[in-house]
């Protein structure tokens, strides 16, 4: 943990609400000054004398201009946010109201908090740490629910508390393994080596957990993109219609009416999904723009999270099949999606289709059964792994600090493995305790943490 920067004892305020006009603002101030500043502006109560979460009504005054009516709350140190005296004003939400408050606090004392500097405050104060501080950012960007659940989870320390397991255990046999270097002449061993090879096996699949879970967490912080792929007029455009509940792309029995791709999002179940329509891919075409267009359908299929895969049900089923095996052969995560069930029956399109298996059956233009395939798009992709008390890593820092420590865990375990001296081992595990570190903020520098939360909003 560094210690506390210099120049962060004095006090910043910041609007605390988003910028524009509202019922209420919330002005934010944090330091040791911020009672006394806000007392000076508040004549109908002296604050300083007040117990710590209490609300007081009154005028805001700056010699005899009266700025706004306003509620001030205040939050005496430790018990706040920062760990720091902490004062919001919570005044009209007129922009012009919230500035001239501020200036006031800023004549008075004050300085214009930097993005994230409320935050920052609150980890170098010990009250949270810096997986926790992180989480609350991603808390205020989330936009679904699975991604509100898990930034939640890190906020509560669920992230931490696993970390912390990782890291105590390691410290123990450490510390044994550095106590056998001071009796390196008399040859013994503090450290039961079979103990510590479990301990390093029981490490690396926790570990791995976390490493794995990053591709789902990229999933709910990111959103899913999903390529409709398919022949001319299989109904491509019609099921981004049907998908979406509105008319979004130009439906038409004119073969290569789609000749560019169309973006929309779509919140299933708690995941975002970047729907992408696109042209139709047949063999041949002499039209330039609509070949043009095929190749970026091409081109947006392979970038795809997952491709559904749209056909008539009248189609030959060994062209399916043969598209099939061309997803499997280019490791494509796709849904076979036989489409107009409603013009050949379904029965018919179940007993020709049904073996091939990753088929869904719909008819996009009578909304028949797309909730089934809203349904199989999120199994595909969660594969029922998002639950409310796993730890899904959204953060890519905290993925590639764990990369780290996985790879010092491969080097412990090569070293027990070739039976490697203990200064050598505790070397390795010097690296793995400094990577766990760096997650939860007990290592770190200024540099870092100017950059990770530069990246929060104002008065955050």
């Amino acid at each position: 943990m560094i210690s506390k920067l210099a120049g962060w004892d004095d006090t910043i305020v910041a609007l605390a609400t988003p910028p524009g006009v509202g019922a209420i603002g919330v002005i934010r101030l944090s330091g040791s000054r911020a009672i006394t500043i806000v007392n000076g502006l508040f004549p109908s109560k002296n604050l300083q004398d007040q117990p710590s979460h209490t609300l007081y009504v009154g005028f805001l005054k700056e010699g005899e201009n009266i700025l706004d009516e306003a509620v001030v709350s205040i939050f005496k140190n430790p018990k706040s946010y920062t760990g720091e005296d902490v004062v919001e004003i919570s005044c009209h939400g007129s922009p012009y109201v919230q500035q001239r408050v501020i200036d006031a606090c800023i004549r008075n004392g004050a300085r214009l908090a930097k993005p994230g500097e409320f935050t920052q405050r609150a980890f170098l104060n010990g009250k949270l740490d810096l997986a926790q501080a992180e989480a609350v950012a991603d808390l205020i960007a989330s936009n679904t629910a699975a991604s509100q659940k898990a930034a939640l989870h890190t906020i509560r320390g669920g992230f931490s508390a696993n970390l912390s397991v990782l890291r105590e255990r390691l410290i123990r046999f450490s510390a044994l393994i550095e106590l056998e270097l001071d009796f390196s002449q008399e040859d013994v061993e503090f450290a039961d080596r079979k103990k510590f090879y479990e301990l390093i096996n029981e490490l690396t699949e926790s570990t791995n957990q976390l490493v794995d879970s990053f591709s789902l967490g990229n999933v709910i912080k990111n959103g899913v993109s999903v390529a409709i792929i398919g022949k001319p007029n299989s109904g491509k455009s019609t099921l981004l219609n049907s998908l979406l509940n509105e008319n979004r792309a130009i439906v038409s029995a004119i073969p290569g009416t789609t000749r560019d791709t169309i973006e929309e999002l779509i919140n299933i179940d708690g995941i975002i999904f970047r729907l992408i329509d696109t042209a139709g891919i047949r063999q041949q075409s002499t039209d330039v723009i609509e070949k043009a267009g095929m190749e970026r359908s091409l081109e947006k299929m392979k970038q795809a999270d997952l491709v559904l895969y749209l056909f008539d049900a009248a189609e030959g089923k060994a062209v399916i099949q043969t598209q099939k095996l061309e997803f499997e052969r280019q490791q494509l995560n796709y849904l076979l999606v036989a489409n107009k069930i409603d013009e050949v029956g379904e029965q018919f399109a179940r007993d020709k289709f049904g073996d091939m298996g990753k088929v869904i059956f719909i008819s996009a233009k009578q909304h028949l059964y797309t909730d089934v395939l809203k349904e199989r798009m999120v199994d595909t992709v969660l594969q029922g792994r998002v639950q409310a008390e796993n730890t899904i890593i959204t953060n890519a820092r905290h993925f590639h600090a764990l990369k780290e420590v996985q790879k010092s865990l491969a080097d412990i375990k090569e070293g027990l493995d070739n039976k490697l001296p203990g200064d050598l081992l505790a070397l390795d595990i010097r690296h793995c305790l400094h990577y766990l570190g760096e997650i939860t903020g007990e290592i770190t520098n200024e540099d870092q943490l100017d950059y990770i939360f530069s990246k929060f909003c104002i008065g955050k």
